[in-house]
């Protein structure tokens, strides 16, 4: 045999001797019944444990949080009962020196004098207002801002501006223009007003000599005129732009005119005395 037979001889040998190939992939065999309930058997014990783990956890827990409760109960009894706090005093604000003398003083002699036999109906001052007219604000720009704040000044409370209702050629007003500024004083800001008025403002009053007992309305109001703010000590004379007059209307509860004198000269209304006054004095 030549060399070229022996190899051919040699290569048919080793390739039967090869193991053959599959051109198909080899599929996997489905679990048998008995397989999966030997697998479910087995992990049945495995989920006991674990519940039993978690149970058994969960009393100890439950006994430790149960520990402390118990643990913090016995520290609070323990521990010395807190004292109630004391509560806050509010200091009571006390009433305006105007209004003390009028229940002190007033009331008591106008009850003795007119034999009022209720309390009820004593007389007592109900409001104060004040207004400024501004019939220059139509060639002053500035005179609402300055009269405002000199009303502001006098009061401490701030003003509201008043409006033309109507238009008036003769006057040379338009309905809605700013005519004026007006306050209404009420409650404490009313007594301590009327304070500062009769023992501070009006004795300020050049050559003054009393004022006016015929100032009445007929139902117990007193209207009256100041020509000049600066009677005022809350205004400073080297602060204002111009003199400035201001009404000023007292409105009481009384129901004639003589018991609102009467009233407004027990609280310290300098009126002008009469030939009576002079002799009783």
């Amino acid at each position: 045999m030549t060399t070229e037979e022996v190899q051919e001889q040699s290569s048919d040998e080793t390739a039967k001797s090869a193991p053959t190939t599959r051109s198909t992939p080899r599929k996997r065999a489905k679990p048998s019944a008995k397989s999966s309930a030997k697998a479910s058997g087995d992990e049945a014990p495995k989920k006991r444990a674990t519940s039993t783990r978690k149970k058994a956890s969960g009393t100890q827990s439950s006994r430790a949080g149960g520990t402390r409760r118990a643990t913090s109960r016995k520290a609070a009894a323990e521990q010395p009962a807190e004292q109630p706090a004391e509560p806050a005093t509010v200091q009571a604000k006390t009433p305006p020196r105007m209004l003390s003398r009028y229940r002190e003083d007033v009331a008591p002699t106008l009850t003795s004098e007119f034999s009022y036999t209720s309390a009820m109906q004593v007389p007592r001052l109900n409001k104060i207002t004040l207004n400024i007219g501004l019939g220059e604000a139509e060639t002053n720009a500035k005179a609402i801002e300055n009269a405002t704040r000199d009303l502001e000044m006098i009061t401490g409370q701030h003003p509201v501006t008043t409006k033309a209702r109507k238009s008036v050629a003769g006057f040379k007003v338009r309905e809605g223009m700013v005519v004026g500024i007006t306050v209404t004083l009420r409650g404490r800001r009313m007594y301590e007003f009327f304070d500062r008025l009769v023992s501070s403002a009006l004795p300020r009053i050049r050559d003054f000599r009393g004022l006016s007992r015929e100032s009445f309305d007929g139902r117990g109001n007193y209207s009256m005129g100041i020509r000049e703010q600066v009677i005022f000590p809350e205004i400073d004379y080297n602060s204002i732009d111009r003199i400035r007059s201001l009404q000023l209307a007292i409105v009481t509860s009384a129901f004639t005119d003589r018991e609102g004198l009467r009233l407004l000269d027990l609280m310290g209304m300098p009126f002008t005395r009469t030939a009576a006054d002079e002799v009783a004095a």
